[in-house]
């Protein structure tokens, strides 16, 4: 098998694996029971690993495809509008940060988690068209923070430990 193709083969994988981890997200149960919509964020460990491991496009395919996946499996429309709002905010910031080497993997998830949570919450008020629901934003900035955190920390110990290995070619 050509190196191109153990490339594809190995996002492909990846993009797999985020759907799966979006999956287990579901089922586990609300971290605050007064708040339903906060998460984890457990697929971008894969978003996030595929840009540290290759490049934009590559975390940009692979976030866009487990996106579009989850809504279709898991959600509707508007949770796919939400979704694509934040998605492509969280990656526009990850990527700028990400090249600034201004911030280490912990940080650009950290920015990536609340930036995607902004984005959800620009699109809530354009699509309900109402700015209230902007009062969230500050126990989603606390949330994607906590998340943005535990998720940069699981990634950067996968990133330390295939550092020096040859894991797809």
């Amino acid at each position: 098998m050509n190196s191109k193709t153990k490339k594809v083969t190995f996002i492909g994988v990846m993009t797999a694996f985020a759907l799966v981890l979006a999956y287990v997200e579901l089922l586990l149960p609300p971290i605050f029971a007064t708040l339903p919509a906060i998460k984890i964020g457990l697929p971008n460990m894969a978003v996030l690993f595929l840009l540290y491991k290759f490049s934009f496009k590559e975390a940009a395919l692979c976030s866009a495809v487990r996106i579009i996946m989850v809504a279709l499996l898991f959600g509707n429309a508007v949770s796919l509008l939400y979704s694509l709002a934040g998605g492509l905010l969280s990656l526009v910031v990850m990527v700028l940060l990400k090249k600034s080497n201004l911030f280490s993997a912990v940080g650009v998830s950290v920015a990536g988690a609340v930036s995607h949570n902004l984005g959800q919450i620009i699109a809530a008020i354009l699509i309900l068209e109402t700015v209230e629901i902007g009062y969230y934003i500050p126990v989603l900035i606390v949330s994607g923070t906590v998340a943005g955190v535990a998720v940069g920390l699981l990634s950067s110990l996968v990133l330390k430990y295939l550092s020096n290995k040859n894991f797809y070619f």
